[in-house]
């Protein structure tokens, strides 16, 4: 048995959405089972049927935590005393419960420590701190850009210009959870640069870009690539529907495939990642 506690950005929402949400190895057919049998509490009371919930709402599920969380392969992609790389699969957040941080804690007996986030839904590497002293130096060298992060997107449309870096502007809607994009300054809005290069191309007008963050807003390439008429396919937040649908695809094609050490300055314990990089097979 698992319980929720419903948070903001869940409320309205209706059940069987945010049950997904939260468990997106949870099928469909097995919270109607749930549900047909009254194996689900909203504050205390049993329910059948997929009902609104709120913010504060207490939601009790009983179903075998096989169900809910099938436990996970750990894929390391390289491990020391000091990091830990780690290849994300789409559908697990970085921290929270049931987190890739929570199961790497968990095979490897020991704190890791999470430097950098990626979308639930975006696949691909992930770096760890192993002490606390490794933490403090990687953040400090992804805040000065000595750290970058390369992701593979597949988008629909191919761009004229092969090689690109794009400047605009950012808002945060958090009530939302969306952003939003202008080319002009406002207020509110901040600054976000992000660089392009295609690097397949294909007949049915869609083409895999290497994109590389020299700012790291909340679904900067998302929203970014959206705005310039490149929208990643199976993105249902920035994306277009029709063209998800004609793909077939439900989650964005979107995974951080590289990542590159390039210090400026002494680094400490962990000068020996210096130069170093880190590639995966992008996969979506």
């Amino acid at each position: 048995m698992k319980s929720l506690i419903i948070d903001e950005k869940y409320n309205h929402k209706k059940l069987n959405t945010v049950l997904q949400s939260v468990f997106p190895d949870l099928s469909l057919n097995t919270i109607y089972k749930t549900l047909r049998k009254k194996d689900i509490k909203i504050n205390g009371n049993r329910v059948s049927q997929d009902i609104l919930l709120h913010t504060g709402d207490k939601v009790d599920i009983y179903i075998v935590d096989s169900l809910l969380c099938p436990e996970k392969k750990l894929n390391i992609v390289y491990e020391d005393e000091f990091i830990l790389i780690v290849d994300k699969p789409s559908g697990i957040e970085v921290t929270g419960e049931n987190s890739l941080t929570s199961l790497a804690k968990g095979k490897l007996l020991e704190s890791v420590y999470p430097c950098h986030r990626l979308d639930r839904n975006t696949s691909g590497l992930v770096l760890f701190a192993k002490t606390e002293d490794a933490l403090s130096i990687l953040l400090d060298k992804f805040k000065n850009s000595e750290i970058s992060k390369h992701y593979a997107c597949h988008v629909y449309g191919i761009p004229k210009e092969k090689k690109k870096t794009l400047t605009a502007y950012l808002f945060k809607d958090a009530k939302k959870s969306m952003v939003y994009i202008l080319d002009t300054p406002e207020k509110g809005y901040r600054k976000i640069i992000t660089s392009y290069e295609v690097i397949e191309e294909f007949k049915d007008n869609t083409c895999i870009l290497d994109v590389n963050l020299h700012t790291g807003r909340t679904h900067q390439i998302r929203a970014h690539l959206a705005h310039i008429g490149l929208p990643i396919i199976g993105d249902g937040k920035y994306g277009k529907n029709e063209i998800n649908k004609l793909f077939g695809v439900k989650t964005q094609k979107l995974c951080s495939y590289k990542l590159k050490f390039n210090f400026k300055e002494d680094s400490g314990i962990l000068n020996y990642l210096n130069h170093k990089e880190f590639n995966i097979e992008y996969h979506f």
